[in-house]
């Protein structure tokens, strides 16, 4: 027969074992659902701002298929993907565009709408959000 003291010590000696293991957390960009997921956040995005008469007019003379790519780079890189973003510096791509606080908001409802739209939890959409949100005096400079 064991004591009582030897007991509890056997006891917290295999408890131990079990609180030890490391359990990872997925990173952001598997929370947007990967590389499937990140297109379709961009997809939905992209045709929220093509619906939309508030800001439709800033990408009249853009080439949407190379902002897709490039949004999909830019998102799978600050989301902690396997993607590295190589497109230009935020305020170079937006510079001179003349945007509004009014149309920067507007940008954000559609991206928000298209989060929504792919399932994308609360928490995964405010951090993605939280990660873009310091790039607004860089978008806006000049402005």
């Amino acid at each position: 027969m064991f004591c009582r003291p030897a007991l509890i010590t056997l006891l917290l000696i295999g408890l131990s074992g079990c609180t030890t293991s490391q359990v990872t957390s997925p990173t952001l960009y598997q929370r947007l659902g990967g590389e499937a997921g990140v297109h379709d956040i961009v997809t939905d995005f992209l045709i929220n701002v093509a619906d939309d008469p508030r800001i439709v007019g800033y990408f009249a003379h853009t080439n949407i298929d190379y902002l897709a790519g490039s949004l999909a780079q830019y998102f799978c890189d600050i989301s902690d993907g396997p993607c590295t973003y190589q497109g230009p510096s935020m305020a170079l791509a937006h510079q001179h565009m003349g945007l509004t606080d009014a149309s920067f908001n507007a940008l954000v409802d559609n991206l928000q709408k298209a989060l929504m739209a792919q399932d994308i939890d609360m928490g995964a959409r405010n951090a993605l959000l939280g990660r873009l949100a310091p790039q607004y005096s860089d978008v806006m400079r000049d402005q």
